[in-house]
């Protein structure tokens, strides 16, 4: 299974979410707004698609949506559309499924809003548009080391072989990676799905079932930027690099 060519030229940046654990600081601002190191937070999703040179995002909103719209419209160098998801939280599966025919049957990127990807020159989507081969893979998630996190405390995500082959951590194992919110996927994938709201983990199971759903490791640093702490040690990282 494969979606036309494999060059990858759109991505979608998923935006939408209440940001529920970042209150009170999204009682306010909605959570691709919050200021970290003097930036709207999905400023830095936006340098990770003009460094992979997309020039074409979809951006859905929900939550304080006119503080986002009013934001992509100071972007002039990026096409941007906003996607409204004010009438009912889709989900992240079904904020994609809903803007499908923006890539246009073709292979397309998918950005977290509420992470921070520092890479070096060879930054990280980039990386995973070379990697990307639609003869082998559904869908290709960049990968973090839960080594590289001196504070993380979950169980990992997936299990990655020497090929890249992801598949599901087992009940009560632990895994060396997590998924770190960016990924390419196909808009196959999405075919059969009835709901309207759902998980993009539904995708990725249906990806590791045909053994099509692959990773790559990140090599750089990934700040996540989910709570109020979060937000002041990323502050503090950033200021010091």
């Amino acid at each position: 299974m494969s979606s036309g060519s494999g060059k990858i030229d759109k991505a979608m940046i998923l935006a939408a979410g209440l940001g529920s654990r970042l209150r009170p600081l999204t009682d306010t601002v909605p959570k691709p707004m919050v200021p970290v190191a003097g930036r709207p937070l999905i400023d830095y999703a936006f340098d990770l698609v003009r460094g992979a040179g997309i020039g074409s995002v979809v951006v859905n909103v929900h939550h304080l949506a006119e503080q986002v719209e009013r934001h992509v419209q100071t972007i002039t160098d990026l096409e941007v559309t906003l996607s409204d998801e004010r009438g009912a939280l889709l989900e992240t599966g079904g904020g994609v499924r809903k803007v499908l025919p923006c890539f246009e049957g073709r292979p397309f990127a998918v950005l977290n809003s509420d992470v921070i990807i520092r890479d070096g020159r060879n930054g990280s989507l980039k990386q995973l548009m070379d990697r990307w081969d639609p003869d082998q893979m559904d869908a290709l998630l960049l990968m973090q080391a839960t080594v590289t996190l001196g504070d993380y405390t979950g169980l990992g995500d997936f299990e990655m072989d020497g090929l890249g082959r992801l598949t599901r951590r087992e009940e009560r194992t632990v895994t060396p990676f997590m998924f770190a919110g960016v990924q390419i996927l196909t808009p196959d994938l999405f075919e059969g799905i009835t709901e309207e709201a759902f998980s993009l983990n539904r995708i990725y199971d249906k990806a590791a079932e045909n053994g099509r759903l692959y990773g790559l490791t990140h090599s750089g640093q990934w700040l996540h930027v989910g709570t109020p702490d979060a937000v002041e040690q990323a502050n503090r990282i950033i200021a010091g690099s």
